[in-house]
């Protein structure tokens, strides 16, 4: 099982640092659900439609993005051992950037103007651009290179792969440029953003977080040294030989196929886990790696018939990571607030002062089990709205957007108690004791 003694935790960032892109995800969560509340089931019925597009950034670019972020700013520190250079003026300019660049974004794409596609355009290539340097300058510096390091080196040649051709097809309609085949473009941009960023970053945390946190056994060794080179190599291929498109559908059934060997390990590892007790952030791990089994089915059938499973295996795709991360987020905040508020009394108090909660404590399952409920609904009703239609949009709405407003409640309980202990060490510590990292 990993333990936080094979983490470099002391070289962990300032607290501010992860938290405030894992607070504002939510935030992004709400607008999407009032978005579809606003403009009812026309929001999933086109991928190609302004409100489609505005839908999935939102979703890709406004949460996941954010957490991807927040999470790779902290975990490589501690998981790699290299710290992030300037990491707290990097990641205030990161996160204006890419959050007012999203807001942006969704404005072109709703009519707004080509001066916000413009304005998104710029701010996002500057956010992007600062992240990426500044984490590929900390991937380079790594001296014990784990499976997870190489996880994360490939997620963030994914994310500069995502990025150029996000830019050059926003660039291409604004300003006219040439390009081969759009929706070839398209699907590539998508495949590239979903597979090797998202994807490979939950797989390279996951690595670490599963064992740490839900006491399961380890991944098996030759998994973890294969699955992510040889998934990056399969997209790579699928990516050139796009033209091709039979060959292409099958190497795109082949990246998913991994993914579903991933979710079924991790599911195994899971139920094999040492201690049995009831624990709210595994339902959320369960149902998107159930999602994930999902999504493959729905590939495969896609491949074999002449059915258009797009918009559902998209829904499908965007729950599965959403489940996930809103399990890993759950685990990691608490984590780090309970860290942070004991390596403070260690070094201000000698270990004295204010007792700091258990993660549990700073926060409890039933807080978490609410948030689930809802997330659970939201999800059979956003596929109740790809079944049936308008009838259900507003519900679909509504019960996403009270997920995400709960999930936002929760984090900020946690940020609330921890600011809190953090006031009362303070007080406690003799005057001239260095209170640093915070």
């Amino acid at each position: 099982m990993t333990s936080t003694a094979s983490l470099s935790l002391e070289q962990a960032p300032p607290i501010s640092v992860p938290f405030r892109f894992f607070l504002t995800a939510p935030l992004f969560l709400l607008l999407a659900s009032l978005l579809l509340m606003l403009e009812g089931a026309a929001v999933l019925m086109d991928r190609w439609s302004p409100l489609t597009l505005s839908m999935t950034h939102l979703f890709t670019l406004g949460v996941l993005g954010q957490v991807m972020m927040g999470a790779m700013l902290q975990m490589l520190p501690v998981l790699a051992g290299s710290p992030v250079p300037r990491v707290v003026p990097l990641a205030t300019t990161v996160h204006l950037a890419t959050s007012l660049g999203t807001l942006a974004l969704v404005a072109g794409f709703l009519g707004a103007g080509a001066l916000w596609m413009k304005l998104a355009v710029c701010l996002l290539a500057g956010g992007f651009t600062f992240f990426i340097s500044g984490v590929g300058i900390a991937l380079w510096r790594v001296v014990r290179v784990s499976t997870t390091v190489i996880a994360m080196r490939l997620a963030v040649l994914g994310l500069l792969v995502t990025v150029l051709l996000g830019l050059y097809l926003a660039a291409a309609q604004l300003w006219k440029l040439p390009y081969v085949d759009l929706i070839m473009l398209t699907n590539t941009h998508l495949a590239w953003g979903g597979t090797a960023w998202v994807g490979l970053l939950i797989v390279g945390v996951g690595y670490q977080v599963v064992p740490m946190f839900q006491l399961t056994p380890e991944y098996p060794v030759r998994l973890q040294r294969l699955f992510a080179p040889l998934l990056f190599a399969a997209l790579l291929v699928w990516s050139l030989d796009y033209w091709s498109v039979s060959a292409a559908s099958w190497l795109a059934l082949l990246v998913g196929s991994g993914f579903m060997l991933f979710a079924l390990v991790t599911l195994y590892l899971q139920h094999q886990r040492r201690r049995k007790l009831a624990d709210v952030t595994l339902n959320f791990w369960r149902l998107g790696l159930g999602l994930v089994v999902l999504a493959w089915l729905l590939m495969l059938t896609r491949a074999l018939s002449d059915f258009n499973l797009d918009l559902w295996l998209g829904v499908c795709l965007i729950f599965a990571v959403l489940s996930i991360i809103n399990g890993m987020l759950y685990k990691i905040v608490p984590f780090l607030s309970w860290f942070h508020l004991q390596h403070q009394k260690t070094a201000s108090l000698a270990g004295g002062g204010p007792r700091i909660p258990s993660m549990k404590e700073l926060l409890p399952d039933r807080f978490a089990r609410r948030q689930w409920y809802l997330h659970l609904l939201a999800l059979l009703l956003w596929a109740g709205v790809l079944a049936v239609g308008d009838s259900l949009t507003l519900p679909a709405g509504l019960f996403l957007g009270l997920s995400s407003l709960l999930l936002c409640y929760n984090l900020v309980r946690v940020v609330l108690k921890f600011r809190h202990l953090q006031t009362e060490l303070r007080a406690a510590a003799p005057a001239g004791a260095v209170d640093q990292h915070y």
